[in-house]
């Protein structure tokens, strides 16, 4: 028996009428919309490169455990659930967070991450593996390992944007190098249409100056040279 059922019973065996009734069905939906109001204030909270802590699991789960995880926050926060304007909000990132947890590659990237910051941390503190600090760590030590990890995610992260940006910068030099050169094809098209069109034209020309020249060498031709006369 539920605890509600429960309730409802004591209600009915002390006398309870159907208004204690409905009063405990309100404090039951109250209840409700408060975890549903926590739930979502919590995946709103945490750090959103983190898919473990947006779903509140641990590091190493299998993936039926995320996947149960998953259906039971996304029924509980559902925008069709609750009336809390930050829902969609909250679940869209539930459901993005279970999607990089369900993709082998980008799960084997956070857990490196993990690691890496498990690592630093130990490294830090000077501890090795058989260290009881690690071997049992305590709430403290996860926190701090939990801290690490956002530390080492966020450098992944600025260092992955620069070099989105570097490789954009490149693929937007090269574009422009194609375009030049394209560009320059058809200036060289058109320049070379041009003078085609222009062709009979300059030939045309060419042939009425070698007609004017041969003209003026006849004209000149016809007339004789006078002879010098010799002094003395």
């Amino acid at each position: 028996m539920t605890i509600k059922e429960e309730l409802k019973e004591e209600v009915k065996e002390e006398g309870g009428g159907e208004d204690e009734l409905d009063a405990l069905d309100a404090l039951e939906k109250e209840a409700a919309e408060y975890n549903k109001d926590a739930e979502i204030d919590r995946i709103l909270k945490a750090f959103k490169l983190d898919a473990y802590a947006v779903l509140d699991l641990q590091p190493g789960v299998p993936e039926s455990e995320i996947k149960l995880c998953y259906r039971k926050k996304s029924l509980l926060i559902h925008p069709d659930k609750t009336s809390n304007p930050r829902a969609p909000d909250a679940f869209d990132r539930l459901k993005k967070a279970q999607t990089e947890l369900m993709d082998e590659k980008a799960r084997t990237n956070l857990d490196e991450c993990i690691a890496d910051a498990r690592m630093l941390l130990m490294r830090e503190r000077k501890l090795t593996v058989d260290s009881e600090e690690v071997k049992n760590p305590d709430k403290e030590f996860k926190e701090a390992w939990r801290r690490k990890t956002v530390e080492v995610l966020v450098d992944n992260e600025q260092r992955r944007r620069k070099q989105v940006k570097a490789q954009m910068q490149e693929e937007g030099r090269e574009q422009r190098r194609v375009d030049e050169e394209i560009e320059g094809r058809k200036r060289r098209r058109e320049h070379e249409a041009a003078w085609e069109q222009t062709r009979e034209g300059r030939i045309g020309s060419w042939r009425d100056f070698q007609q004017k020249a041969k003209g003026s060498e006849g004209d000149g031709g016809g007339k004789k040279k006078k002879k010098m006369k010799v002094l003395g």
